[in-house]
């Protein structure tokens, strides 16, 4: 029989959700053995976004993006730890730019065949779901998508793993 899942990606963003996410997408690659990637992206076209309107200086800009390359660092090394606590070995892969579209880059580069993302955030208006970029990535993405929900239960899962 052929493995139905062979690759796992999870799109970590440093949200609660996202860790969540890791949490069970660690629990499914040591069940079924696959492998598992960790992905990260810094939303450098928001930052672009922002300098354009103004708000950002160039040089804060560059603080920010340091900033921001420092806490994907930490969340990705975070999940590594949380990966190497069951047994599971992850893959951490940081990129930068627009986070739907490097998402959906990096599962069809690593030939991904489930893509793992935390619970969406609740939509306050039409502007928003417009904006929400893993919103965006799940949509596009070539592969299945799992929204991780129940903090609860995957915390019991995780928490069961030998």
């Amino acid at each position: 029989m052929i493995k139905p899942i062979k690759k796992i990606m999870v799109y970590i963003d440093g949200t609660e959700q996202s860790i969540t996410a890791a949490q069970y997408a660690i629990c499914l690659a040591s069940f079924s053995g696959a492998e598992l990637i960790a992905c990260y992206v810094i939303n450098t076209k928001a930052m672009e976004d922002l300098l354009k309107a103004r708000i950002f200086l160039q040089d804060e800009q560059l603080e920010y993006e340091h900033d921001m390359n420092a806490d994907a660092e930490r969340y990705l090394n975070y999940v590594n730890e949380l990966a190497i606590a069951k047994g599971v070995t992850v893959i951490k892969k940081l990129s930068s730019g627009n986070v739907s579209k490097q998402i959906v880059d990096a599962v069809r580069d690593e030939n991904i065949d489930l893509l793992i993302i935390g619970e969406l955030s609740h939509i306050r208006s039409r502007r928003d779901e417009f904006y929400d970029e893993t919103e965006r990535a799940m949509r596009s993405a070539p592969c299945s998508v799992f929204i991780v929900k129940d903090q609860d239960r995957v915390w019991e899962l995780y928490e069961s793993l030998v």
